[in-house]
């Protein structure tokens, strides 16, 4: 047995060990299943409910009723669980290459506050206009938005975790594991959210590992030419490379993102790219206005065409679009380099 394969095969072992699913995962409804209006799980106890995010101590007096979505990344959480249909206003990026046919028809209904996303992907919103919709919680806190101004209208926020700075030393699939248990704990849904959990834990267990040796450097491209940025060892993106047996050419940085310029990435020299983006621009112009400057042309992943443009949330935060992008990623390897 290689290393590549021992760890992945770790790596689920433990994720079943650390959440205990073996007993939960039959006793559920599938998720997302139809429930009546307000139900809660049985084995999700009673409200109040106390959630720890960033630091933070968030208590919930009952199921979230009216949720503003500021943030795309939990769409397939909310899809997951089953409570969606919660949502009575979103505001941000929620391009379409993330969602089944279905998922979009459903988000189209929702109404959106904004859409004005800066070069460096962040959301622009006015926090009058969320406290206007009256929610009772608010997923994602971008710029401008505080936890004590949502408080004085009565709601409580929920940031993903994988902004919040305490993944420890090197990111895993646990920290997704542990953001559904989160919100099944918010929403009273906990068994859905061990059987999303289960769900999730299988399809990263079938993902084929890469061929041993395979380094990558995962980035982000700012549009309008701005600067790049590299993942390191705390993002997702090193879970998701870390289940593959790819080393992550950066995961010797202790940020889970930092601005990057063209020296370390030309030292790194690694076999192949991944390009995060927002979506606004196609995959061609990701790559030429990212890596089309004279001094990153001479990668070596760049004159192999070893570069993958990838939708933003398909490598970060914690969500499970974490789980598509790790199966495209390993598609892609698969498809280029063959399995292990």
């Amino acid at each position: 047995m290689t290393s590549s394969t021992l760890r992945r095969r770790t790596l689920v072992a433990g994720l079943a060990g650390l959440l205990g699913l073996g007993a939960t995962a039959c006793s559920g409804d599938p998720a997302g299943g139809d429930r009546a209006e307000g139900q809660v799980d049985a084995a999700a106890g009673s409200f109040p409910v106390t959630v720890a995010n960033c630091a933070e101590e968030v208590t919930l007096s009952a199921p979230p009723e009216r949720v503003v979505l500021l943030d795309s990344a939990p769409v397939t959480i909310l899809d997951g669980i089953g409570v969606l249909d919660r949502v009575v206003a979103r505001a941000g990026s929620f391009p379409d290459g993330y969602f089944t046919d279905d998922l979009r028809t459903r988000l189209a209904q929702i109404p959106a506050l904004s859409e004005d996303i800066d070069t460096t992907g962040h959301l622009q919103i006015n926090q009058e206009v969320v406290i206007a919709q009256s929610p009772d919680l608010v997923l994602g806190l971008p710029d401008g938005i505080t936890r004590e101004g949502l408080r004085t209208a009565g709601a409580e926020a929920l940031l993903p975790r994988t902004y919040c700075g305490d993944l420890g030393d090197r990111a895993s699939f646990e920290a997704l594991h542990a953001e559904i248990v989160s919100y099944g704990e918010a929403f009273g849904r906990t068994d859905d959210a061990s059987s999303l959990v289960t769900s999730l834990e299988q399809r990263i267990g079938a993902v084929a590992a890469a061929p041993s040796g395979l380094s990558a450097a995962v980035l982000y491209a700012s549009s309008g030419g701005g600067p790049l940025y590299a993942y390191g060892a705390t993002s997702m993106a090193t879970a998701q490379l870390d289940a593959l047996g790819v080393e992550n050419a950066f995961a010797g940085a202790a940020e889970r993102v930092f601005e990057i310029g063209p020296e370390p990435l030309l030292a790194a020299d690694p076999d192949l790219l991944i390009v995060l983006h927002e979506g606004t621009l196609t995959d061609e112009e990701v790559i030429a206005e990212s890596l089309g400057t004279d001094r990153l042309a001479v990668l070596r992943a760049v004159q192999d065409s070893a570069v993958l443009p990838l939708l933003f949330n398909f490598s970060e935060p914690a969500s499970p679009l974490v789980v598509d992008g790790l199966e495209r990623i390993g598609s892609w390897i698969q498809a280029r380099w063959g399995a292990e």
